[in-house]
């Protein structure tokens, strides 16, 4: 399984970037991507996922500016990031857990940069 994060770039507060994520390999014993972000000195933190019974679910910092959403068919996920704000600068990535064969494992994207500049 590999994951392919991009999307990342520079972007003025108040802008608008969309990040993607195609897995490849055994997608179809992967759980829905999650997105993480991580900032320097901090550790990495869950922006937006989906819970157990798969409701799109935010860290209260992004909550109403990001969407999470994916493509099935495409093997695609996406963070949709709105009003953004320096703050939400940072390397985002995406994860999956593995689930069937592949339970217990957890594969990342290698991460895209994110900087909103003020």
């Amino acid at each position: 399984v590999q994951l392919q994060a991009s999307g990342g770039g520079l972007v003025q507060a108040g802008g608008s970037l969309r990040l993607s994520c195609v897995a490849s390999g055994r997608t179809n014993s992967l759980w829905p991507m999650s997105w993480y972000r991580q900032t320097p000195g901090n550790q990495r933190e869950e922006v937006a996922f989906y819970s157990s019974i798969g409701r799109p679910t935010y860290a209260d910092s992004v909550k109403g500016r990001f969407t999470i959403s994916r493509d099935d068919a495409e093997n695609t996920g996406y963070l949709r990031m709105n009003s953004l704000k320096p703050e939400d600068s940072g390397v985002y990535f995406c994860k999956a857990d593995g689930r069937y064969s592949l339970r217990g494992r957890e594969y990342w994207g290698q991460g895209t940069q994110v900087t909103v500049s003020s």
